[in-house]
């Protein structure tokens, strides 16, 4: 044929295709000014139903993804096969890498995501966050129980709004956390994870870390400086039958919604989180990832959630293979999107299968365009179409900057809790120590170093930590044998010493997450492993003061700990200047002024033991067995003496529409500068159903300096009283109600008032 027309031919389809170019480039989904849901109409009318299920789906980074030695992003050949259709998010992408590497690689790997895709869809990033962002470089903060032991909300949202900011300088834009679950079990081997046993402090702490994530209420900082936040795990996580991940979960509908959804409920409408990670488990026989009651009545429909329900782990998948709900994978796949599982986290054998699924039940189509607009949504809020990529320059000088540093100190120093201070060994006094031993297993590399910060060359340190409890293989660890030679060390060390400090309890190989594949992380045992208790004992015989400085993931019986230390200082697992913070407590710069967010047992036989059970629960104690919990929940000693007055009620009636202010004058009548945890609780004194003890409803943490006093105000409102009745709905019963105002769920003062 002539040239002239191959001329032509080429010249009309250069048109056409800068025709269609040009219209894409005006589509209504790319104009910022346009309402969300209008931009996610607009661009799931253009996609195929292999592009809306790629955006259903998200895989690990260690797939294949890396950054090479010349700074360049490297993908292996099975990353590029899964971005061929787009992706909803990857997971933790550049963890391994320092802060400004991880966002270079995170940069060139969105502009790869953004470049394969026909409409330029962005991939959200995504990581984990229990001491900060789960990755290498950031500001490592303390565990979530310890945020909870602070009793501090303020404090709370700043330290997750670092993280929020810190993950968003990496190139994150999505976290699976924080968890919303009570955790009442202390053979649960996750237990650090969550904020504690109670539903009014747990409530309180996931509004502030998320909010602080997102950059503010209602997220206003996630479309550029914060990340997304995703609540897990919904519902009952916590409640798991013998402690054992992935057992069942058996609960009443008054436990399921007094106690377990709130936190959750707050998450939603009060904190406007992001994202929502469903259980591994289920409710009384129904998977928690195929309950559409759960996931689209309760979540959507009742509670008003917009964001997306991105599945745990594989667990789709697993309604087939593990919970033996689903008769395959694609019936599990189905039952997964009904129910209103949005993201299919990992797995290759569950949403992988819906186009085809689609083409032979086009009414699937319905439910995959639900999911594929509400992971879209959540991208447009985001900013990802507008302004996807890292400043690398604001991640250098931002991510672990002086401030935050100072903030994860601030943070350690307020959650160590003073269980025990015995004729008051704490604080130690450096004008009469002047040797001191640093023992024991919990002891690390650098708390010398971290001590000697504090105390100068004032103190002589003795340091050695013995013995490991465990032979750390991550999976399944073991208990190594006695070794008596390491024990007569220590003893040594503190016999030559004026006072001894041991450091005890359990670390992250006795407590952990206990995986699919073989990983054990649950007991059936929470007294401490090892000799720790005979260390103790024959350390006490030498005759001079221990202190204990307690570090663990789980609620330990410590009954030998507290019976032999002089004093104990509870530090659960605190951040990167733990250590630091304990040496500043026990010299005395600073008084402790930690609570405790759980209650301590005896031993693991009283469990449940809770604070808040019923009434009734507390009647009878065991045999052979001192009654009552070691420590109760809400207790933390001082270095101050704090002293209440009687509590003042405005009315001794409550009406329904109204509100009832109670004040407190609480003093310090000490000679230190102390911070104290004012605690609210109360109490249906009759009910037409048997009713908790008592709940908490409020806590004020509060700044007092020698002879100061100051008035607590708390308001009481009918919302407090509500519980789930008779006929499984919220019920406001008139009677008399007793409230309990103090510095622990056991030591406090009453009022009285009746609700009309």
């Amino acid at each position: 044929m002539a040239k002239s027309y191959w001329v032509g031919v080429g010249m009309m389809l250069w048109a056409s295709l800068f025709s269609v170019a040009s219209a894409e480039q005006s589509a209504a989904y790319r104009d910022a000014a346009l309402p969300v849901d209008v931009r996610v109409e607009d661009l799931l009318s253009r996609m195929t139903v292999e592009e809306k299920v790629a955006q259903m789906r998200m895989f690990h980074a260690n797939r294949g993804v890396s950054l090479g030695d010349d700074g360049r992003m490297e993908r292996s050949d099975e990353v590029e096969a899964r971005l061929n259709s787009g992706i909803a998010g990857i997971k933790n992408p550049g963890e391994h890498l320092p802060p400004a590497a991880a966002a270079r690689l995170n940069n060139q790997l969105q502009k790869y995501v953004i470049d394969q895709s026909r409409f330029g869809i962005p991939a959200m990033f995504v990581c984990e966050a229990y001491n900060g962002v789960d990755a290498h470089g950031s500001t490592r903060f303390m565990r979530p129980l310890n945020m909870a032991a602070t009793w501090n909300v303020d404090l709370v949202n700043r330290a997750w709004n670092v993280t929020g900011r810190e993950a968003r300088l990496r190139g994150m834009h999505m976290c699976h956390a924080p968890v919303a679950d009570i955790v009442r079990d202390p053979r649960f081997g996750r237990m650090s994870e969550a904020f504690g046993e109670d539903t009014w402090l747990t409530t309180e702490m996931v509004v502030a870390a998320i909010t602080g994530l997102q950059g503010g209420y209602n997220g206003t900082g996630v479309n550029n400086t914060h990340i997304g936040a995703v609540a897990k795990h919904f519902v009952g996580y916590g409640q798991v039958q013998g402690g054992r991940n992935f057992a069942s979960i058996e609960m009443s509908a008054g436990t399921l919604v007094d106690e377990i959804f709130p936190p959750f409920k707050a998450a939603v409408q009060r904190a406007s989180t992001m994202g929502i990670m469903p259980s591994h488990g289920d409710i009384n026989g129904i998977a928690s990832h195929g309950n559409p009651w759960l996931l689209t009545e309760v979540l959507r429909n009742q509670w008003g959630f917009k964001g997306y329900v991105v599945s745990d782990s594989n667990d789709i998948a697993r309604l087939h293979d593990f919970m033996k709900v689903a008769a395959s994978h694609q019936d599990a796949a189905e039952m997964g999107l009904k129910a209103g599982v949005d993201i299919d986290l990992y797995s290759d054998l569950a949403y992988i299968y819906l186009p085809e699924m689609a083409k032979k039940d086009p009414g699937l189509m319905e439910y995959i365009d639900r999911s594929a607009g509400h992971v879209l949504r959540t991208k447009f809020i985001l900013g990802l179409f507008d302004d996807p990529f890292v400043n690398l320059e604001e991640t250098r000088e931002t991510v672990r900057s002086e401030t935050s540093r100072a903030l994860a100190l601030e943070a350690d120093l307020e959650s160590a809790i003073l269980l025990k201070n015995e004729d008051n060994a704490l604080p130690i006094s450096t004008d009469k120590v002047t040797t001191v031993a640093l023992l024991g297993p919990l002891l690390q590399e650098n708390t010398q170093s971290m001590f000697e910060r504090v105390t100068g060359s004032s103190v002589e340190y003795l340091s050695e930590q013995g013995f490991e409890l465990t032979d750390q293989k991550s999976g399944n660890p073991g208990l190594l044998p006695r070794d008596d030679a390491k024990i007569a060390s220590l003893l040594e060390k503190s016999r030559d010493a004026d006072v001894t400090i041991l450091f005890l309890g359990g670390d992250e190989f006795t407590a952990k997450e206990a995986y699919f594949r073989g990983t054990i992380g649950d007991r059936d045992s929470i007294d401490p492993v090892g000799p720790q208790d005979e260390l103790i004992r024959r350390v006490k015989a030498l005759g001079k003061p221990v202190i204990v400085v307690l570090k663990h993931r789980r609620t330990l019986a410590i009954n030998v700990i507290s019976e032999e230390a002089d004093a104990i200082l509870d530090c659960w697992d605190l951040g990167e200047f733990g250590d630091m913070a304990i040496a500043q407590i026990l010299f005395g710069e600073i008084s402790p002024s930690g609570k405790l967010p759980v209650t301590v047992p005896r031993t693991i036989g009283q469990f449940p033991f809770h604070y808040s059970q019923k009434e009734i629960n507390f009647k009878k104690g065991y045999l052979f067995r001192e009654p009552g919990p070691l420590y109760p929940f809400g207790h933390g000693l001082s270095y101050a003496a704090f002293d209440y007055s009687e509590p003042r009620l405005f009315s001794d009636t409550l009406e329904r529409d109204g509100s009832l202010e109670i004040s407190i004058d609480v003093s310090n009548s000490g000679t230190v500068k102390a911070r104290e945890v004012v605690q609210l609780y109360i109490k249906d004194l009759i009910g037409s159903l048997v009713r908790p003890d008592k709940e908490l409803r409020g806590f004020r943490k509060i700044e007092l300096e020698p002879g100061e006093t100051r008035t607590v105000e708390f308001t009481i409102t009918p919302s407090m009283l509500l519980f789930t009745g008779r006929e499984r709905e919220p019920v406001l019963e008139a009677g008399d109600y007793e409230v309990m105002v103090g510095t622990s769920s056991a030591e406090y003062q009453t009022a009285a008032f009746r609700l009309e």
